[in-house]
Protein backbone atom coordinates (compact mmCIF):
# COMPACT_ATOMS: atom_id res chain seq x y z
CA UNK A 1 0.00 0.00 0.00
CA UNK A 2 2.80 2.42 0.93
CA UNK A 3 4.62 1.63 -2.30
CA UNK A 4 1.46 2.48 -4.25
CA UNK A 5 1.00 5.78 -2.41
CA UNK A 6 4.66 6.70 -2.84
CA UNK A 7 4.37 5.81 -6.51
CA UNK A 8 1.31 8.04 -6.96
CA UNK A 9 2.82 10.94 -5.02
CA UNK A 10 5.95 10.82 -7.18
CA UNK A 11 3.81 12.06 -10.05
CA UNK A 12 3.15 10.66 -13.54
CA UNK A 13 6.25 9.93 -15.58
CA UNK A 14 7.18 12.05 -18.60
CA UNK A 15 5.31 10.95 -21.68
CA UNK A 16 2.37 9.48 -19.77
CA UNK A 17 -0.69 9.00 -21.96
CA UNK A 18 -3.96 10.83 -21.44
CA UNK A 19 -5.52 7.67 -20.01
CA UNK A 20 -2.62 7.23 -17.59
CA UNK A 21 -2.92 10.84 -16.42
CA UNK A 22 -6.63 10.36 -15.73
CA UNK A 23 -5.85 7.17 -13.79
CA UNK A 24 -3.24 9.10 -11.79
CA UNK A 25 -5.75 11.80 -10.87
CA UNK A 26 -8.32 9.17 -9.86
CA UNK A 27 -5.75 7.29 -7.79
CA UNK A 28 -4.72 10.42 -5.91
CA UNK A 29 -8.38 11.25 -5.22
CA UNK A 30 -8.84 7.79 -3.70
CA UNK A 31 -5.76 8.36 -1.52
CA UNK A 32 -7.21 11.68 -0.32
CA UNK A 33 -10.51 10.03 0.64
CA UNK A 34 -8.77 7.21 2.48
CA UNK A 35 -6.47 9.66 4.26
CA UNK A 36 -9.48 11.69 5.45
CA UNK A 37 -11.04 8.51 6.86
CA UNK A 38 -7.84 7.60 8.70
CA UNK A 39 -7.58 11.17 10.02
CA UNK A 40 -11.11 10.85 11.38
CA UNK A 41 -10.26 7.57 13.11
CA UNK A 42 -7.09 9.07 14.60
CA UNK A 43 -9.05 12.10 15.87
CA UNK A 44 -11.54 9.87 17.68
CA UNK A 45 -8.76 7.85 19.27
CA UNK A 46 -6.98 11.07 20.30
CA UNK A 47 -10.10 12.29 22.08
CA UNK A 48 -10.47 8.96 23.87
CA UNK A 49 -6.85 9.13 25.05
CA UNK A 50 -7.16 12.75 26.19
CA UNK A 51 -10.40 12.12 28.06
CA UNK A 52 -8.84 9.15 29.84
CA UNK A 53 -5.75 11.20 30.81
CA UNK A 54 -7.86 14.12 32.02
CA UNK A 55 -10.20 11.86 34.01
CA UNK A 56 -7.21 10.27 35.72
CA UNK A 57 -5.94 13.77 36.59
CA UNK A 58 -9.28 14.62 38.24
CA UNK A 59 -10.64 16.97 35.58
CA UNK A 60 -14.43 17.45 36.06
CA UNK A 61 -16.61 15.36 33.73
CA UNK A 62 -18.05 18.43 32.00
CA UNK A 63 -14.53 19.50 30.98
CA UNK A 64 -13.30 16.15 29.70
CA UNK A 65 -12.08 16.42 26.12
CA UNK A 66 -11.28 20.14 26.31
CA UNK A 67 -8.57 21.15 23.87
CA UNK A 68 -8.88 18.12 21.58
CA UNK A 69 -10.62 20.00 18.78
CA UNK A 70 -7.93 22.67 18.90
CA UNK A 71 -5.19 20.04 18.64
CA UNK A 72 -6.97 18.55 15.62
CA UNK A 73 -7.21 22.03 14.10
CA UNK A 74 -3.53 22.78 14.59
CA UNK A 75 -2.50 19.41 13.16
CA UNK A 76 -4.75 19.85 10.10
CA UNK A 77 -3.92 23.55 9.67
CA UNK A 78 -7.51 24.74 9.91
CA UNK A 79 -9.41 27.02 12.26
CA UNK A 80 -10.46 25.71 15.70
CA UNK A 81 -14.10 25.94 14.63
CA UNK A 82 -13.34 23.74 11.63
CA UNK A 83 -11.36 21.42 13.89
CA UNK A 84 -14.39 21.01 16.17
CA UNK A 85 -16.58 20.19 13.18
CA UNK A 86 -14.06 17.66 11.91
CA UNK A 87 -13.89 15.99 15.32
CA UNK A 88 -17.69 15.90 15.53
CA UNK A 89 -17.93 14.40 12.05
CA UNK A 90 -15.30 11.82 12.91
CA UNK A 91 -17.29 10.62 15.94
CA UNK A 92 -20.49 10.43 13.90
CA UNK A 93 -18.81 8.45 11.12
CA UNK A 94 -17.10 5.94 13.38
CA UNK A 95 -20.05 5.46 15.74
CA UNK A 96 -23.20 5.98 13.69
CA UNK A 97 -22.46 5.78 9.95
CA UNK A 98 -20.32 2.69 9.35
CA UNK A 99 -21.16 2.32 5.63
CA UNK A 100 -20.28 5.94 4.86
CA UNK A 101 -17.03 5.49 6.76
CA UNK A 102 -16.29 2.28 4.86
CA UNK A 103 -16.72 4.09 1.53
CA UNK A 104 -14.22 6.71 2.69
CA UNK A 105 -11.74 4.03 3.76
CA UNK A 106 -12.13 2.43 0.35
CA UNK A 107 -11.32 5.75 -1.34
CA UNK A 108 -14.79 6.09 -2.88
CA UNK A 109 -16.30 8.87 -0.78
CA UNK A 110 -14.91 12.25 0.22
CA UNK A 111 -15.05 14.00 3.56
CA UNK A 112 -17.36 16.64 2.08
CA UNK A 113 -19.79 13.99 0.81
CA UNK A 114 -19.80 12.45 4.28
CA UNK A 115 -20.39 15.90 5.77
CA UNK A 116 -23.50 16.35 3.62
CA UNK A 117 -24.98 13.07 4.84
CA UNK A 118 -24.13 13.84 8.47
CA UNK A 119 -25.65 17.31 8.18
CA UNK A 120 -28.90 16.19 6.57
CA UNK A 121 -29.42 13.45 9.17
CA UNK A 122 -28.44 15.51 12.22
CA UNK A 123 -32.00 15.88 13.50
CA UNK A 124 -32.82 12.16 13.28
CA UNK A 125 -32.48 9.39 15.83
CA UNK A 126 -29.40 7.20 15.63
CA UNK A 127 -31.55 4.38 14.24
CA UNK A 128 -32.93 6.54 11.42
CA UNK A 129 -29.50 7.92 10.62
CA UNK A 130 -28.11 4.38 10.36
CA UNK A 131 -30.97 3.44 8.06
CA UNK A 132 -30.09 6.27 5.66
CA UNK A 133 -26.43 5.34 5.94
CA UNK A 134 -27.30 1.79 4.91
CA UNK A 135 -29.75 2.83 2.20
CA UNK A 136 -27.35 5.18 0.42
CA UNK A 137 -23.88 3.89 1.24
CA UNK A 138 -24.09 0.13 1.71
CA UNK A 139 -22.86 -2.15 -1.05
CA UNK A 140 -25.68 -4.08 -2.74
CA UNK A 141 -26.34 -7.76 -1.91
CA UNK A 142 -24.81 -8.79 -5.22
CA UNK A 143 -21.79 -6.54 -4.79
CA UNK A 144 -23.41 -3.60 -6.59
CA UNK A 145 -21.78 -0.22 -5.85
CA UNK A 146 -23.44 1.92 -3.18
CA UNK A 147 -26.04 4.31 -4.57
CA UNK A 148 -24.30 7.39 -3.15
CA UNK A 149 -21.08 6.79 -5.10
CA UNK A 150 -22.65 7.78 -8.42
CA UNK A 151 -24.56 10.79 -7.06
CA UNK A 152 -23.56 14.42 -7.45
CA UNK A 153 -23.48 16.60 -4.35
CA UNK A 154 -26.93 18.07 -4.96
CA UNK A 155 -28.36 14.63 -5.71
CA UNK A 156 -26.83 13.25 -2.53
CA UNK A 157 -28.25 16.11 -0.47
CA UNK A 158 -31.72 15.72 -1.96
CA UNK A 159 -31.71 11.94 -1.51
CA UNK A 160 -30.80 12.29 2.16
CA UNK A 161 -33.43 14.99 2.67
CA UNK A 162 -36.18 12.87 1.11
CA UNK A 163 -35.34 9.89 3.26
CA UNK A 164 -35.13 12.06 6.40
CA UNK A 165 -38.57 13.56 5.72
CA UNK A 166 -40.02 10.13 5.05
CA UNK A 167 -38.62 8.67 8.26
CA UNK A 168 -39.29 11.56 10.65
CA UNK A 169 -41.05 14.54 9.14
CA UNK A 170 -41.78 16.05 12.55
CA UNK A 171 -38.09 16.30 13.44
CA UNK A 172 -37.22 17.86 10.09
CA UNK A 173 -39.94 20.49 10.51
CA UNK A 174 -38.83 21.23 14.08
CA UNK A 175 -35.24 21.61 12.89
CA UNK A 176 -36.31 24.08 10.20
CA UNK A 177 -38.19 26.15 12.78
CA UNK A 178 -35.23 26.13 15.14
CA UNK A 179 -32.85 27.17 12.36
CA UNK A 180 -34.41 30.64 12.28
CA UNK A 181 -32.57 31.36 15.54
CA UNK A 182 -29.30 31.16 13.57
CA UNK A 183 -30.15 34.09 11.27
CA UNK A 184 -27.25 36.51 11.02
CA UNK A 185 -25.28 38.88 8.82
CA UNK A 186 -21.58 38.39 8.07
CA UNK A 187 -18.84 40.38 6.41
CA UNK A 188 -15.57 39.12 4.97
CA UNK A 189 -12.87 40.68 2.82
CA UNK A 190 -12.83 40.30 -0.96
CA UNK A 191 -10.06 41.24 -3.40
CA UNK A 192 -9.51 44.81 -4.63
CA UNK A 193 -10.88 46.67 -1.57
CA UNK A 194 -14.26 44.96 -1.86
CA UNK A 195 -16.18 42.93 0.71
CA UNK A 196 -18.65 40.06 0.71
CA UNK A 197 -21.74 40.93 2.75
CA UNK A 198 -23.84 37.88 3.49
CA UNK A 199 -27.04 37.17 5.36
CA UNK A 200 -28.41 33.86 6.59
CA UNK A 201 -32.20 34.33 6.57
CA UNK A 202 -35.36 32.25 6.69
CA UNK A 203 -36.21 31.28 3.13
CA UNK A 204 -39.28 33.51 2.90
CA UNK A 205 -37.29 36.55 4.03
CA UNK A 206 -34.30 35.82 1.82
CA UNK A 207 -36.46 35.33 -1.26
CA UNK A 208 -38.42 38.52 -0.45
CA UNK A 209 -35.23 40.61 -0.11
CA UNK A 210 -33.82 39.28 -3.37
CA UNK A 211 -37.14 39.81 -5.18
CA UNK A 212 -37.29 43.44 -3.98
CA UNK A 213 -33.76 44.11 -5.23
CA UNK A 214 -34.52 42.38 -8.52
CA UNK A 215 -37.65 44.50 -8.94
CA UNK A 216 -35.57 47.65 -8.35
CA UNK A 217 -33.11 46.52 -11.01
CA UNK A 218 -35.88 45.93 -13.55
CA UNK A 219 -37.40 49.36 -12.83
CA UNK A 220 -34.00 51.04 -13.25
CA UNK A 221 -33.41 49.22 -16.55
CA UNK A 222 -36.84 50.28 -17.82
CA UNK A 223 -35.98 53.88 -16.94
CA UNK A 224 -32.82 53.73 -19.04
CA UNK A 225 -30.29 53.26 -16.22
CA UNK A 226 -27.00 52.10 -17.76
CA UNK A 227 -25.84 50.19 -14.67
CA UNK A 228 -25.87 46.41 -14.81
CA UNK A 229 -28.54 44.43 -12.98
CA UNK A 230 -26.04 43.40 -10.30
CA UNK A 231 -24.81 46.96 -9.80
CA UNK A 232 -28.34 48.29 -9.33
CA UNK A 233 -29.18 45.55 -6.84
CA UNK A 234 -26.01 46.20 -4.83
CA UNK A 235 -26.52 49.98 -4.84
CA UNK A 236 -30.17 49.60 -3.85
CA UNK A 237 -29.24 47.36 -0.93
CA UNK A 238 -26.76 49.92 0.40
CA UNK A 239 -29.15 52.84 -0.18
CA UNK A 240 -32.03 51.23 1.67
CA UNK A 241 -30.02 49.90 4.58
CA UNK A 242 -27.89 52.99 5.25
CA UNK A 243 -30.39 55.67 4.22
CA UNK A 244 -27.93 57.00 1.66
CA UNK A 245 -30.73 57.46 -0.84
CA UNK A 246 -32.15 60.25 1.33
CA UNK A 247 -28.87 62.15 1.06
CA UNK A 248 -27.51 61.29 4.51
CA UNK A 249 -23.86 60.34 4.57
CA UNK A 250 -23.12 57.30 6.70
CA UNK A 251 -21.22 58.00 9.91
CA UNK A 252 -18.34 55.60 10.10
CA UNK A 253 -15.81 54.87 12.80
CA UNK A 254 -12.56 53.75 11.26
CA UNK A 255 -9.65 52.34 13.19
CA UNK A 256 -6.70 52.67 10.87
CA UNK A 257 -2.99 52.00 11.27
CA UNK A 258 -0.83 54.12 9.00
CA UNK A 259 1.85 56.77 9.02
CA UNK A 260 0.81 60.40 9.33
CA UNK A 261 2.21 61.09 5.87
CA UNK A 262 0.11 58.32 4.32
CA UNK A 263 -3.06 59.78 5.82
CA UNK A 264 -2.45 63.43 5.00
CA UNK A 265 -0.33 63.43 1.85
CA UNK A 266 0.43 61.45 -1.26
CA UNK A 267 2.70 58.95 0.49
CA UNK A 268 2.24 55.45 -0.86
CA UNK A 269 2.66 53.27 2.24
CA UNK A 270 -0.28 50.85 2.60
CA UNK A 271 -2.77 51.39 5.39
CA UNK A 272 -4.34 48.69 7.57
CA UNK A 273 -8.10 48.95 8.16
CA UNK A 274 -9.22 46.87 11.12
CA UNK A 275 -11.80 44.31 10.05
CA UNK A 276 -10.58 44.29 6.46
CA UNK A 277 -6.81 44.33 5.99
CA UNK A 278 -4.29 46.28 3.91
CA UNK A 279 -5.57 48.98 1.54
CA UNK A 280 -3.76 51.50 -0.68
CA UNK A 281 -3.25 54.81 1.12
CA UNK A 282 -4.79 56.71 -1.80
CA UNK A 283 -7.94 54.60 -1.60
CA UNK A 284 -8.12 55.13 2.19
CA UNK A 285 -7.84 58.92 1.82
CA UNK A 286 -10.58 59.00 -0.81
CA UNK A 287 -12.91 56.73 1.18
CA UNK A 288 -12.47 58.73 4.36
CA UNK A 289 -13.28 61.98 2.57
CA UNK A 290 -16.59 60.57 1.31
CA UNK A 291 -18.39 60.24 4.63
CA UNK A 292 -18.71 61.61 8.13
CA UNK A 293 -15.84 59.72 9.64
CA UNK A 294 -14.38 59.49 13.10
CA UNK A 295 -10.82 58.39 12.46
CA UNK A 296 -8.95 56.69 15.26
CA UNK A 297 -5.35 56.89 14.12
CA UNK A 298 -2.72 54.65 15.63
CA UNK A 299 0.76 55.82 14.74
CA UNK A 300 3.90 53.77 14.42
CA UNK A 301 7.34 54.27 15.86
CA UNK A 302 10.43 54.75 13.66
CA UNK A 303 10.75 50.97 13.30
CA UNK A 304 7.20 50.77 11.99
CA UNK A 305 5.69 49.07 15.04
CA UNK A 306 2.88 50.24 17.29
CA UNK A 307 3.88 51.72 20.63
CA UNK A 308 3.54 49.18 23.44
CA UNK A 309 1.72 49.65 26.72
CA UNK A 310 1.93 47.95 30.12
CA UNK A 311 -0.26 47.52 33.20
CA UNK A 312 0.10 46.10 36.70
CA UNK A 313 -3.49 44.85 36.68
CA UNK A 314 -4.39 41.24 35.86
CA UNK A 315 -7.05 42.33 33.37
CA UNK A 316 -5.82 44.47 30.53
CA UNK A 317 -7.17 48.04 30.80
CA UNK A 318 -9.45 49.17 28.00
CA UNK A 319 -6.74 51.15 26.24
CA UNK A 320 -4.26 48.27 26.33
CA UNK A 321 -6.94 45.80 25.26
CA UNK A 322 -7.82 48.02 22.31
CA UNK A 323 -4.14 48.26 21.43
CA UNK A 324 -3.77 44.46 21.43
CA UNK A 325 -6.89 44.03 19.27
CA UNK A 326 -5.54 46.50 16.74
CA UNK A 327 -2.01 45.11 16.83
CA UNK A 328 -3.31 41.61 16.14
CA UNK A 329 -5.47 42.86 13.28
CA UNK A 330 -8.71 41.96 15.04
CA UNK A 331 -8.07 38.27 14.30
CA UNK A 332 -7.34 35.45 16.76
CA UNK A 333 -3.61 34.76 17.09
CA UNK A 334 -3.98 30.96 16.96
CA UNK A 335 -2.46 29.42 13.85
CA UNK A 336 -5.12 28.87 11.19
CA UNK A 337 -7.88 30.63 13.13
CA UNK A 338 -9.62 33.49 11.33
CA UNK A 339 -12.22 34.15 14.03
CA UNK A 340 -12.57 37.69 15.43
CA UNK A 341 -10.91 38.50 18.74
CA UNK A 342 -13.26 38.15 21.72
CA UNK A 343 -10.79 37.90 24.62
CA UNK A 344 -7.49 39.57 25.50
CA UNK A 345 -5.50 36.87 27.26
CA UNK A 346 -2.08 36.42 28.81
CA UNK A 347 0.35 34.33 26.76
CA UNK A 348 2.24 33.24 29.87
CA UNK A 349 -0.43 32.85 32.56
CA UNK A 350 -0.74 35.68 35.07
CA UNK A 351 -0.76 33.07 37.84
CA UNK A 352 2.66 31.88 36.60
CA UNK A 353 4.12 35.38 36.72
CA UNK A 354 3.14 36.56 33.27
CA UNK A 355 2.98 40.34 32.97
CA UNK A 356 -0.03 42.32 31.79
CA UNK A 357 1.94 43.89 28.95
CA UNK A 358 1.68 44.13 25.20
CA UNK A 359 4.51 41.61 24.87
CA UNK A 360 2.64 39.04 26.98
CA UNK A 361 -0.91 39.60 25.74
CA UNK A 362 -2.67 38.16 22.72
CA UNK A 363 -6.07 38.45 21.12
CA UNK A 364 -8.00 35.17 21.03
CA UNK A 365 -11.45 34.01 20.03
CA UNK A 366 -13.56 32.40 22.75
CA UNK A 367 -12.88 28.85 21.57
CA UNK A 368 -9.09 29.27 21.52
CA UNK A 369 -9.11 31.06 24.86
CA UNK A 370 -10.88 28.07 26.44
CA UNK A 371 -8.67 25.51 24.69
CA UNK A 372 -5.41 26.93 26.05
CA UNK A 373 -6.76 26.57 29.59
CA UNK A 374 -7.04 22.81 29.20
CA UNK A 375 -4.67 20.51 31.08
CA UNK A 376 -1.16 20.40 29.62
CA UNK A 377 -1.25 23.47 27.34
CA UNK A 378 1.63 25.96 27.60
CA UNK A 379 2.53 29.18 25.82
CA UNK A 380 5.39 31.67 25.88
CA UNK A 381 5.98 34.97 24.10
CA UNK A 382 8.92 34.88 21.74
CA UNK A 383 11.62 37.57 21.65
CA UNK A 384 10.40 39.09 18.39
CA UNK A 385 6.66 39.19 19.08
CA UNK A 386 5.95 35.58 18.16
CA UNK A 387 3.77 33.38 20.35
CA UNK A 388 5.02 29.86 21.00
CA UNK A 389 2.29 27.37 21.92
CA UNK A 390 3.05 23.86 23.13
CA UNK A 391 0.19 21.35 23.21
CA UNK A 392 -0.12 18.50 25.74
CA UNK A 393 1.48 16.11 23.22
CA UNK A 394 4.59 18.29 23.01
CA UNK A 395 3.87 19.63 19.54
CA UNK A 396 5.02 23.23 19.10
CA UNK A 397 3.26 25.88 17.01
CA UNK A 398 4.69 29.33 16.38
CA UNK A 399 2.39 32.26 15.60
CA UNK A 400 4.44 35.03 13.98
CA UNK A 401 3.91 38.66 14.95
CA UNK A 402 0.99 40.15 13.01
CA UNK A 403 1.80 42.51 10.17
CA UNK A 404 -0.64 45.28 11.11
CA UNK A 405 1.58 48.31 10.66
CA UNK A 406 2.06 50.34 7.54
CA UNK A 407 5.77 49.95 6.90
CA UNK A 408 6.93 47.78 3.97
CA UNK A 409 8.55 44.44 4.94
CA UNK A 410 12.32 44.67 5.54
CA UNK A 411 14.89 43.04 3.31
CA UNK A 412 16.44 40.23 5.30
CA UNK A 413 20.11 39.34 5.12
CA UNK A 414 21.31 35.78 5.32
CA UNK A 415 22.62 36.39 8.84
CA UNK A 416 19.22 37.55 10.04
CA UNK A 417 17.70 34.20 9.15
CA UNK A 418 19.43 33.01 12.35
CA UNK A 419 16.21 34.15 14.04
CA UNK A 420 14.75 30.75 13.20
CA UNK A 421 17.48 28.96 15.14
CA UNK A 422 16.97 31.35 18.05
CA UNK A 423 13.26 30.49 18.14
CA UNK A 424 14.02 26.78 18.05
CA UNK A 425 16.45 27.18 20.97
CA UNK A 426 13.84 29.20 22.86
CA UNK A 427 11.21 26.52 22.25
CA UNK A 428 13.52 23.76 23.44
CA UNK A 429 14.28 25.70 26.63
CA UNK A 430 10.55 26.23 27.27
Amino acid sequence: MYETIDHLLAGPPPGASEAELVDWIAGLEAVKCTAEAVQAEAAVRLEEAVRARQAEAGVPARKLGEGVASQVALARRVSPEKGAKLLGLAKILTNEMPHTFALMRAGLFSQWQATILARETACLSVEDRRFIDYELCATGPGGEPAKAVAMGLRQLENAAKKLAITLDQESVVARAASAEKDRRVSLRPAPDTMTWLGALLPVKDGVAVFAALDQAAKAAHAAGDDRTRGQVMADTLVDRVTGRAEGAKPRIEVKIVMTADALTSAADQPAMVEGYGPVPAAWAREALADAEVFVRRLFTDPAGQLVAMESRARKAPDGLAEFITTRDGGICRTNGCDAPIRNIDHVERHADGGATSAENLQGLCERCNQAKEALGWRARPGPDGTIITITPTGHTYISPPPDTWAQPPPTWSRAEFGLRDMLLDYTAAA
